[in-house]
């Protein structure tokens, strides 16, 4: 065995390794280090800026939009345009090249075919009238699941199935915010605010009960009064996305997992785990969107439960492997603990009162298989499917060569241009995140079909 084979435990000189060590490392150290990532990071992300600095999602050809975004042949779309020339009529890079159309060019030739198109189709998604937008968290303590790429692509193919989306962003790492080209100067442009707004409508509440009642008010600091002048409509904010909204991340939304706690100390009746539920539901944003999704911190801190808790479907990505189920399992085990203890915590009281019980109720909790490699995972997958039923979603999310090279170049698969790639290379790879966004359009529209219904036998009593 030559020298360069041997385990790195072998032959080894302590004085060779001291000579090759670095300086010690200081909190300058961990700056610079910060700084040089945040340089490199600022490269990756121009990447996929124009020329004016801003994010801006690609066009799509006449290939990709009969194949994928409208169910119409090419002949057909085009005979439509040719008919239609009040339409949008794309753009061609070379004299009699093919036709490339905008986002928004896409939906207005949607909606065109679904009113005008064939009643045997589906050209547009289907959504309930007069039921509220779907929240989905998508959650899991493990990191490295696929969690925020998963979350991601399902808003990127909401978005191009025709829906009104809003992301948010509620992991301080901010890598949803980066995907969707978001700028977020500081907390106060994050659900931070939300979450004192509420907070502090509690406490004016409360306030007000302890003056009727004779005693002195709680302090309503400047953060508080500040926080009582921001609504939704304060943080949300566009994307390069013509129907994706977004609340972004950074840094400073930590503060919110000390914070939280602080607020709670100084009034146990707050209910803190409902305070972005009701932040979106007051705000009027359910009313505004189809789907928000969730992208939640790897971790069961407050962050992560007022997003469970304001959740309609939960998502958990789970990688085929021993340690990921094994803490997968502790997750769900964490997830009962804490919240049973809030609904066991809240329904003493409420007995006591003859209120309503408090009992949290998911529309839908879905474990879904991602990075899956096949050739070396099916045993596990197999024996993870057999444990979990129908928890786990029976599809399997692929990890392709497509995967790794759109994160390279800070993109969605979905806005990952197909010319960079072999056309078959390409399919396949988007194949994989549009089987696992047709997995969760099923609970999705099962779940309205079921409100539906319910709405409907109620009518009719």
């Amino acid at each position: 065995m030559q020298a360069n084979e041997l385990p790195p435990y072998f032959n080894i000189s302590p004085d060779k390794a001291m000579t090759e060590l670095p300086p010690p490392t200081g909190t300058d150290g961990l700056r610079a280090i910060a700084e040089a990532c945040a340089r490199g990071r600022a490269d990756l992300a121009g990447r996929g800026l124009d020329e004016t600095g801003e994010r801006r999602l690609r066009p799509f050809s006449t290939w990709e939009i009969t194949r994928y975004l409208i169910p119409v042949a090419p002949a057909h779309f085009r005979r439509v345009l040719r008919e239609n020339p009040d339409l949008p009529q794309g753009v061609s890079e070379t004299e009699g090249g093919a036709k490339w159309f905008s986002l928004d060019e896409v939906l207005r030739l949607r909606a065109h075919f679904g009113a005008s198109g064939s009643k045997s189709k589906e050209y547009l998604p289907y959504r309930p009238e007069g039921l509220p937008a779907k929240v989905v968290a998508v959650a899991n303590f493990k990191g490295g699941v696929g969690k925020t790429s998963t979350c991601a692509h399902l808003a990127m193919s909401a978005a191009l199935d025709g829906y009104r989306v809003l992301v948010v962003d509620l992991d301080s790492q901010g890598s949803m915010t980066s995907i969707f080209g978001g700028k977020v100067a500081d907390e106060w442009e994050t659900v931070f605010p939300l979450l004192a707004r509420h907070y502090g409508e509690h406490l004016r509440a409360e306030n007000q009960r302890r003056l009727d009642r004779g005693e002195a008010p709680l302090p309503l600091d400047e953060t508080l009064s500040e926080a009582l002048k921001v609504s939704p409509a304060d943080v949300i904010k566009p994307t390069h996305w013509p129907n994706i909204d977004l609340i972004g991340a950074q840094l400073n939304l930590y503060w919110s997992e000390f914070q939280i706690p602080v607020w709670r100390m100084n009034a146990r009746s707050w209910k803190l785990w409902d305070a972005l539920s009701e932040a979106l539901t007051a705000g009027g944003v359910l009313d505004r969107y189809d789907l928000v999704f969730l992208d939640t911190p790897p971790a069961l801190g407050y962050l992560t439960i007022n997003g469970l808790a304001a959740a309609d479907i939960l998502l958990v990505p789970v990688g085929a492997s021993f340690v990921e189920f094994d803490s997968t399992g502790r997750f769900f085990d964490m997830l009962h603990a804490t919240f049973s203890s809030i609904e066991e915590g809240e329904n003493i009281a409420a007995r006591a009162l003859g209120r309503e019980e408090l009992a949290f109720e998911w529309d839908a909790v879905q474990a879904v298989v991602t990075r899956y490699d096949a050739a070396q995972q099916a045993e596990m997958a197999a024996l993870m499917q057999a444990y979990m039923g129908r928890t786990l979603s029976p599809y399997r999310q692929d990890f392709t060569a497509l995967i790794g090279q759109a994160g390279e170049s800070v993109n969605g698969i979905y806005e990952a241009d197909y010319r960079n790639f072999n056309r078959d290379t390409y399919a396949r790879g988007r194949a994989t995140f549009d089987e696992t966004y047709a997995a969760f359009k099923r609970l999705l529209l099962g779940i309205w079909r079921r409100e539906e219904r319910t709405r409907e036998g109620l009518a009719a009593e």
